[in-house]
């Protein structure tokens, strides 16, 4: 068995990304494999490096999955970094679709078969039908929207509740966001997990603090990027990390036990390989593993499936629903019960991708919402 050809399809999902199909074509008659090579403002760019990449593992054989990942990173020359990466990664999911189908086994069976039955979820305030006003950060609309999705039974919801930031902090902005805090966790009740980003804004560990200690009392899950990623030490006293890429950058972030959960991303670390890698080395800190995962449907899926394996996985981010069209250009296994998605028992990942479907919605340029991450007294640059 050899692999033909490498392929991209591209799908718009505004505002702010086109989601990037990666087909794995065989030689085999029907059999080919789907990876998601999503990365935002970057759409151009990884569909270059896919076709950069294809000459590397054309008339490879696709079952050898480790082989390629290997021949990819050593070949390259240059390190990969985020757009190379996000391209392999693509790539490597596809060729565990391939190897799935080729055995008759889904995914996570081959990843060392499943240690939960189900694989619990949470989405995004904003994302039911109640609208929220975020740049006021609006707390009557985002605890109406905490309460639609308790009742269509998520179990957890995650919010950005910090406004843009400097090194400093404005003590009433503190003091909004405590008051927001106070009133999601009533909303949410007991039952419901509060997960917080932070998305790197504070530029000081000081300013993260400020914001940590007025959000504490609503007993927030996770603090997801309190500061930006990379300061592993000022991370320790603050904790969790997302846009972290290599399996080396969150072994460095385990060894301080900075975090509590690590936040790979399973379409930018170079797929389902390394982010069992990672989650092994967290495991050995006693670190847990919720996967950042804004993207479309494939890596969704890919997700659920290393959900299903991964001893030290807690929760996925999901963004089911995030277009009109998220259930037309893809058919997926998600199935969600409550705040849980069941195991999918198809061979591979069990997905495909209407490509008829998918040509109605081509690329968008994206709007680049980092754009309006200026802070409003002195017009300084913030991060978005």
């Amino acid at each position: 068995m050899k692999i033909t050809a490498l392929r991209t399809v591209i799908v718009a999902a505004p505002p702010h990304r086109n989601w990037v199909f990666v087909k794995v074509e065989t030689d085999q008659p029907g059999l080919h494999g789907w990876g998601e090579a999503t990365l935002e403002w970057k759409t151009r760019a990884v569909v270059g490096m896919v076709e950069d990449l294809a000459p590397i593992v054309v008339g490879q054989d696709p079952r050898q999955i480790t082989r390629l990942v290997e021949l990819i990173n050593r070949t390259s020359f240059w390190p990969l970094g985020v757009i190379g990466l996000t391209a392999l990664s693509a790539i490597e999911q596809a060729l565990w679709d391939i190897l799935g189908k080729t055995l008759g086994q889904p995914v996570w069976a081959l990843l060392g078969g499943k240690v939960r039955d189900r694989v619990r979820v949470y989405t995004h305030i904003g994302t039911g039908t109640v609208k929220v006003r975020r740049h006021s950060r609006d707390i009557p609309s985002y605890v109406e929207s905490t309460r639609e999705l308790r009742e269509m039974g998520y179990t957890a919801v995650k919010t950005g509740p910090v406004p843009y930031t400097h090194y400093d902090f404005d003590l009433a902005e503190v003091m909004h966001t405590g008051r927001l805090l106070e009133g999601l966790r009533e909303a949410a009740g007991e039952k419901m997990d509060i997960l917080l980003d932070f998305h790197g804004r504070p530029f000081s560990s000081r300013a993260a603090l400020a914001y940590i200690d007025a959000c504490a009392p609503a007993r927030p899950m996770f603090v997801e990027e309190p500061i930006q990623p990379g300061d592993h030490v000022a991370m320790a006293r603050v904790a969790q990390a997302e846009r972290l890429v290599t399996h080396r950058e969150f072994e460095e972030l385990c060894h301080l036990r900075a975090v509590t959960y690590v936040q790979p991303d399973l379409c930018h670390c170079g797929g389902l390989t390394v982010g069992k890698q990672i989650a092994a080395t967290a495991a050995t800190f006693g670190i847990g593993v919720c996967p950042h995962n804004p993207m479309g449907p494939i890596a969704g899926v890919v997700g659920l499936h290393f959900g299903a394996a991964v001893p030290n996985f807690s929760i996925l981010e999901e963004t089911t629903g995030s277009v009109p069209w998220y259930d037309e250009v893809v058919q997926t296994p998600i199935r969600r019960v409550d705040g849980y998605w069941e195991l999918p028992s198809k061979p591979g990942l069990g997905v495909e991708v209407d490509e008829k479907a998918a040509a109605a919605h081509p690329f968008q340029q994206e709007e680049v919402a980092a754009m309006a991450a200026v802070i409003e007294r002195d017009g300084t640059i913030a991060n978005w």
